[in-house]
């Protein structure tokens, strides 16, 4: 039982739409992890099943690993302790072992940050809708009350990192590539190991690439830059050093690995939109010559026009779907669909459980680009139309009524409305479109526009944050 002067933690403050992130010590703690492990199991009814806990390489992950795993067997389950595993391979190891799982980590944030992104047997995924309430309320309930008394399961240890690196293999056979010269910027995070176990020598059979490392060294207090891919800043060193050493290709993945960015020979960054475009026609050929008709791929509404544009040129089926990896995967598995993209690098695989990997995604790139002469920025400048803004922050003191500003500018006869993700407006002569959508994890207002040409882009991104900031 608690006291006034010992109240539990308050897990609603870390708890997300599709996973559970907080600050070491005060939001996320050992005590909060055995009682979510416990609620995970229970919930999820787990007794007697297995259950895959592995974590990044912050500081923090270890002793929450510790703690997950006595949560989790305290509640009659048995626990494998993976070790340090990226957040893609926890999705390999819940979908090739059919077990449910959690990782710990907190994807690109600070160090002071650690968090769990968990998952059902066979890498379905939990979210706010699929069971993350009904596991942090139990687990609030447990926080107050104790943990109750059970059957206790057994906690063994399992690593998985060759059986990922040879089944990403399998799925795109590298080794008639061209030669390459493969920058990696790991950002001190899983990328680090997951390289050289996928791309390298390191368990495998060496490919026909020469990889030049950068801060591959496992280091959760990110000493070189954070490690987010999705600010431009933290790209300046990768992009610097493609140059320098005269690459072919430069790839950076965020801290837990399950994100890639690619910059090409001139140092100059290939959309997340071209990615899921290239990927998506890749994908979509490689099924039809299978004799699948026109297969279906999934995109988030902040995707280029582009990508359902080349999909339904290539004769698969676009199927549009809201920001956040929990729905698009629940959408994958719907639908049936090959593969999904978003603007954020997130990239969807049926044949990897529907879960998303950037290793995965990076091979396809690598690939594409191994088996022609031309350059990257040759071979990506066809999967990039038009002219993006890319995805721009505000924070707000009154977010609903920025876009009630926004709203009363945009709504009149040459604009479209609708609200799946957020609110976008498109013109009806599709000259240019912009969504305006508040994060799910963090305090900002994100506006996403795209125009036809440089100009009209920047008109109506800089009209667009007028009204917002004003």
């Amino acid at each position: 039982m608690t006291t006034e002067q010992n109240l539990p933690v308050d897990l609603s403050s870390s708890f997300k739409a599709y996973d559970v992130r907080g600050i070491v010590g005060t939001t996320i703690t050992d005590d909060t992890v055995r009682a979510v492990a416990a609620a995970f199991v229970d919930v999820l009814e787990l007794t007697g099943q297995t259950v895959l806990v592995g974590g990044d390489m912050r500081p923090s992950s270890p002793d929450f690993c510790k703690a997950f795993a006595e949560g989790a067997a305290g509640r009659g389950a048995n626990v494998k302790l993976l070790g340090l595993i990226s957040t893609d391979e926890l999705y390999f190891a819940s979908g090739s072992l059919d077990a449910a799982g959690v990782v710990f980590t907190a994807s690109h944030n600070p160090s002071e940050y650690n968090g769990m992104k968990m998952t059902r047997a066979g890498a379905v995924p939990l979210s706010s809708e699929t069971g993350l309430i009904q596991i942090r309320d139990l687990a609030q309930t447990y926080l107050a009350d104790g943990i109750p008394a059970g059957s206790t399961g057994e906690i063994g240890e399992a690593d998985v990192l060759k059986d990922y690196a040879q089944y990403l293999r399998n799925l795109v056979d590298l080794s008639g590539s061209r030669p390459l010269k493969i920058v990696v910027d790991a950002g001190n995070g899983m990328a680090g190991m997951t390289t050289p176990a996928v791309l390298g020598d390191a368990l495998l059979p060496g490919l026909p690439f020469e990889i030049v490392p950068l801060y591959f060294e496992l280091d959760g207090t990110f000493p070189n830059h954070p490690a987010n891919p999705l600010e431009p800043a933290n790209l300046r060193d990768l992009q610097a050093a493609v140059v320098k050493h005269r690459a072919d290709i430069g790839l950076a993945f965020d801290g837990d690995a399950d994100r890639c960015f690619v910059i090409d020979e001139k140092g100059d960054p290939l959309s997340p939109s071209a990615v899921t475009a290239l990927v998506a026609r890749r994908e979509i050929a490689r099924v039809q010559a299978l004799g699948e008709e026109h297969p279906t791929v999934i995109h988030n509404l902040i995707t280029s026009r582009a990508v359902p544009e080349l999909i339904a040129h290539d004769g698969g089926r676009a199927v549009r779907t809201r920001v956040g990896h929990s729905f698009i995967k629940a959408t994958m598995a719907a639908e049936g669909a090959v593969f999904g993209g978003e603007h954020s690098a997130h990239y969807y695989f049926r044949d990897f459980f529907n879960a998303d990997t950037g290793m995965l995604a990076a091979m396809h790139v690598l690939a594409a680009l191994g088996e022609q002469d031309g350059t990257l920025s040759d071979l990506g400048r066809e999967y990039e139309p038009y002219v993006s803004s890319g995805e721009i922050n505000s924070q707000l003191a009154d977010v609903p009524a920025a876009v009630e500003r926004v709203r009363a500018a945009y709504t009149r006869e040459d604009v479209i409305v609708d609200e799946l993700d957020g609110i976008t407006f498109t013109a009806k002569d599709g000259s240019w479109w912009f969504n305006l959508r508040a994060s799910n994890t963090e305090p900002f207002l994100r506006l996403n526009a795209e125009a036809l040409d440089i100009v009209t882009m920047a008109d109506v991104r800089d009209h667009v944050l007028e009204l917002v900031r004003r």
